[in-house]
């Protein structure tokens, strides 16, 4: 029996471009975050979701506020799936890390490198993986949506398509879209990724 797995990442936000927002406080949806939340809502809508469950950071509690006002349902925080800790990045401007060699191992070596105090995209995938096996127990041939953060969700969909994390590179994860996998007791499968809800 397969279990179906809407991953959602948070709409965006001031920080986006410009800053490691991480796992800081006080980072909200901005104007245009909030627009795609409510255009991914809609986008939800009918898909029969059945649970609701987000990082507990700002700015995915409130883009899941959003999805479960549309759907009927009440977000539950898990805390695997908050973003990765960026440790002594968080809340760095990209423009000061550009001549950082830590920063530009960490960007070509997402298998092995580690943000500085805080985690690797290993930890984060291993996490990940426990989400949706407990997901899958808990809803099985059910339909749940998970609101998290692009690297987090670039892990999960990397384990699913067999990618090294080296090459998170090579998929998009934007601002207020939807990717979608399905879970058994046989492995993972990617159905969507990067779906822009319009």
């Amino acid at each position: 029996m397969t279990t179906t797995v809407f991953l959602v990442r948070h709409g965006s936000t001031d920080h986006l471009g410009h800053r490691i927002s991480g796992r800081m406080a006080g980072v909200a949806l901005n104007d245009l975050g909030r627009g795609e939340v409510a255009r991914t809502a809609a986008r939800l809508r009918g898909e029969a979701v059945e649970a609701l469950y987000t990082s507990p950071i700002q700015r995915t509690r409130e883009t899941a506020e959003v999805i479960g006002a549309a759907l009927g349902l009440e977000a539950v925080e898990d805390g695997r799936l908050v973003e990765i800790d960026f440790g002594d990045w968080t809340g760095a401007a990209f423009a000061d890390l550009e001549g950082d060699t830590s920063w530009r191992h960490w960007n070509e070596a997402r298998g092995s490198a580690r943000a500085p105090n805080g985690e690797d995209m290993a930890e984060v995938q291993d996490r990940l993986i426990r989400f949706v096996s407990d997901v899958q127990a808990r809803h099985p041939g059910g339909r749940v949506c998970a609101v998290s953060h692009a690297d987090v969700i670039k892990a999960l969909l990397a384990k699913a398509l067999g990618f090294s994390l080296d090459r998170h590179w090579a998929l998009e994860v934007s601002p207020g879209s939807v990717s979608v996998l399905t879970a058994g007791d046989w492995g993972m499968k990617v159905l969507s990724v990067n779906e822009a809800c319009r």
